[in-house]
């Protein structure tokens, strides 16, 4: 298994890469931005790990180029507290995220995650509920292979429910990461946002059971 690490910071890009190849990855470690672009064109990688702090280009924009060429799973890297970046890479290509400081174990962990939904897949990841298909690269929703326009919050809170391959979201995660931080005064007028936004996606798609509602906790996708 073939591992890509962009990280600026040489100790720890030392460290990770250490702790990767223990557990059996070929590693690729590269620090910038442009190296990182041209070595998932060279190399292939099988995942890729990104620090979103990169010195020579926003992470973002690494991660927007990286999913012009390539469907490779993409685990971006950020600071704790670094809400509007996690935010930002799962919108523009990433598959999902990892804050630092980290275990190597937790680490590990995502890795396995985002290979298991990625797998096998030539084409951008999609993910199957009943007759919906949400492709996640690609942006697109279909139900019984017709596709359905949504806005763009209501695709990005379809796609938070998606990643999560059926598991419940919290209320208060899904706003971090659709809608960004929200402050603690605004909490309440921001759960009726995402509920409204509930109901949208149900009504657009014309299947009510693909958000399912875990009553006092979130929500969840629909199989």
């Amino acid at each position: 298994m073939r591992a890509l690490l962009v990280e600026d910071d040489a100790v720890l890009g030392a460290a990770v890469a250490k702790a990767l190849a223990a557990n059996g990855f070929r590693v690729q470690h590269v620090t910038s931005g442009a190296a990182a672009l041209a070595a998932v064109v060279d190399a292939a990688p099988d995942v890729v790990l990104l620090d979103m702090g990169l010195p020579d280009r926003d992470g973002i924009g690494v991660c927007r180029g990286i999913r012009e060429v390539s469907r490779v799973p993409i685990l971006a890297v950020t600071g704790r507290g670094a809400v509007e970046a996690r935010v930002a890479g799962l919108r523009n290509g990433a598959d999902d995220y990892i804050v630092k400081p980290f275990l190597v174990e937790e680490l590990l962990a995502r890795i396995d995650a985002v290979l298991r939904r990625t797998r096998g897949l030539g084409v951008a990841p999609a993910v199957v509920a009943g007759d919906v298909e949400i492709d996640l690269a690609r942006r697109s929703v279909s139900v019984d292979g017709a596709e359905v326009a949504l806005a763009r919050k209501e695709f990005d809170l379809l796609a938070a429910l998606a990643r999560r391959e059926g598991a419940v979201v919290a209320r208060d995660e899904l706003l971090d990461e659709v809608w960004g931080t929200v402050d603690a005064r605004d909490r309440h007028a921001a759960r009726r946002t995402l509920e409204a936004h509930v109901g949208l996606v149900r009504s657009k798609l014309g299947r009510p059971e693909v958000i399912v509602t875990a009553r006092g906790v979130g929500y969840r996708l629909g199989k």
